[in-house]
């Protein structure tokens, strides 16, 4: 599970605000959810030591250390995000584990100034599903690549792959305003669930040889650390923040109730089921 932020133009209030504090405070608990993912993005766009590489919307900037690490010394990894917060925390952890080939620059990726083929590859984690024009923000990580760059990023599959993602905002949803009905196709979690989709965005932003494949990753989670990441993260954590304190309550227990119908032996057996894409420049 990660954050599912209102869809845009929203985002980089959401990511500098409410939603961005919140990734810093369960930071920890996120990347170890998500550490499967991030092996499999930074493995498949590794591009030798002494590689330059971009990290699109990297968050605390676990996959660009991540990826420092993997190039070496010789290598810059170089991350990209629109959140101040996260980027803060992303320094700070850089600096703390030594890793000073690990460079972060508050930017959007679809209009940010990355420079003229620069970089070896391109990488993300959840990080491109959210452009407000997919055309052109993978037109301009296409510039920024050298001919023949990597690139290699994760995306959710549909809600339906991901059932448990939906079932706390349905539970609290009866003693909630109505939400608006999203469209799947905008910027958002599931903007990149159709895969022929995700092929034709990438095809006429210049990239090629374009390789989609299911990754299914167990994200085991013990039901108090779900049930923080329901109350805290996406739409229902911002519909919380707006209710009344009687309100909350009753949300809260209706969350909690649903998923415990989830857990097994102390632990819910949540899964995350993604895409990873790979693609050359």
């Amino acid at each position: 599970m990660t954050a599912q932020p209102p869809q845009t133009p929203a985002q980089p209030s959401y990511w500098n605000q409410a939603g961005g504090q919140a990734w810093v405070d369960l930071q920890d608990l996120m990347d170890r959810l998500n550490q499967p993912i991030c092996d499999a993005v930074v493995a498949a766009g590794f591009p030798g030591a002494g590689g330059a590489v971009l990290d699109i919307g990297c968050g605390a900037g676990a996959t660009t250390l991540e990826m420092a690490r993997r190039v070496g010394p010789q290598g810059r990894s170089v991350g990209v995000d629109v959140s101040a917060p996260l980027l803060e925390a992303a320094r700070t952890s850089a600096k703390a584990q030594g890793i000073a080939n690990a460079q972060f620059l508050e930017g959007d990726a679809q209009t940010f100034d990355l420079g003229t083929a620069a970089y070896d590859a391109a990488i993300s984690r959840f990080g491109v599903m959210f452009f407000s024009d997919f055309e052109a923000a993978f037109a301009n990580l296409r510039r920024a690549c050298k001919p023949d760059a990597r690139l290699a990023f994760a995306c959710w599959r549909s809600p339906a792959d991901n059932p448990l993602a939906g079932a706390p905002i349905e539970a609290a949803a009866p003693f909630l305003p109505p939400m608006p009905q999203s469209d799947p196709d905008a910027p958002g979690r599931w903007a990149f669930a159709k895969p022929d989709r995700v092929r034709g965005i990438l095809t006429r932003s210049g990239w090629r040889d374009i390789e989609i494949v299911p990754l299914d990753v167990p994200t085991p989670i013990a039901p108090g650390d779900l049930m923080t990441l329901s109350l805290r993260m996406g739409p229902l954590g911002a519909m919380l923040q707006q209710a009344d304190a009687a309100t909350q309550a009753k949300a809260r227990t209706a969350v909690a109730e649903r998923l415990a119908t989830y857990e097994t032996g102390g632990m819910v057996a949540m899964s995350a089921a993604c895409w990873l894409v790979a693609a050359r420049a």
